[in-house]
């Protein structure tokens, strides 16, 4: 029997209190397998609220080990984020079901979710409906070249305000404004709070965020949910660096 939306209401929640939820994304490819209990327990020492695995282009075959890896020794609902439905495994809690709202390539729009449904249709995993939206962020990010579509402009709020509640409409339960892996620029402050603002569902911000204050403008802009992956990734002592998280205090 699939699960009951615990996931998805646990960020409805902490939504409807105010607190802010952060997601470490772990990319398969990128594990350093013999590091990966020093990175585990960097986790555990981290304010995190979720896991997120997957990637614009994962190659591993290792991403059922990864998770059963990572349950071992964390409790946090560990949630894919896939690129495509190759990176689906039955090992997690649950899934994003990704719908890439500001291209127009079918593929990432539709094509891909007929090919998943059947796929998810056979596990237990929390399948959570989420409008994907790619900004531009001052390079050009895995995303955009995987999916061969060009994101929304930084500048251009009205258009992904429209686009952000376009996909609340179309029934997403979670939207998802992205910088892109690796970005130059975090989501502009001012796109964040008016997408927040228009909207009644959560909102998650990722991409580019590599400092406390960018973290905490996200907050303070209205993200319910914000995500890091290349920072963590390229510096496990991130946390430790940031005396504000010490215990797991979310700002």
């Amino acid at each position: 029997m699939r699960k009951n939306n615990l996931i998805y209401q646990e960020i409805l929640k902490s939504k409807a209190n105010n607190v802010k939820l952060l997601a470490i994304l772990l990319d398969p490819d990128k594990i350093v397998w013999a590091t990966l209990d020093a990175l585990i327990d960097k986790i555990n020492q981290s304010p995190a609220t979720h896991i997120f695995v997957g990637g614009s282009l994962v190659t591993s075959a290792r991403i059922d080990e990864l998770i059963i890896r990572l349950k071992q020794k964390i409790s946090l609902p560990i949630v894919l984020f896939p690129g495509n439905p190759s990176q689906i495994s039955q090992e997690a809690d649950g899934i994003l079901f990704l719908s890439l709202l500001s291209g127009r390539n079918p593929d990432y729009l539709i094509e891909h979710q007929v090919k998943a449904a059947p796929l998810l249709k056979k596990t237990k995993l929390e399948i959570i409906s989420t409008g994907y939206v790619l900004i531009e962020s001052g390079s050009v990010t895995a995303v955009e070249r995987v999916s061969q579509t060009k994101p929304l402009p930084r500048d251009d709020n009205d258009l992904t305000v429209a686009t952000a509640l376009a996909g609340e409409m179309l029934g997403n339960r979670l939207i998802y404004l992205e910088a892109g892996s690796g970005a130059q620029n975090e989501v502009p402050q001012e796109m964040v709070q008016l997408v927040a603002d228009n909207l009644e569902v959560p909102l998650i911000v990722g991409g580019g965020i590599s400092s406390l204050s960018a973290i905490k403008r996200m907050y303070d802009s209205g993200a319910d949910l914000v995500v890091i992956g290349t920072a963590f990734e390229r510096n496990s002592l991130f946390f430790e660096q940031l005396p504000e998280f010490e215990n797991h205090k979310i700002l």
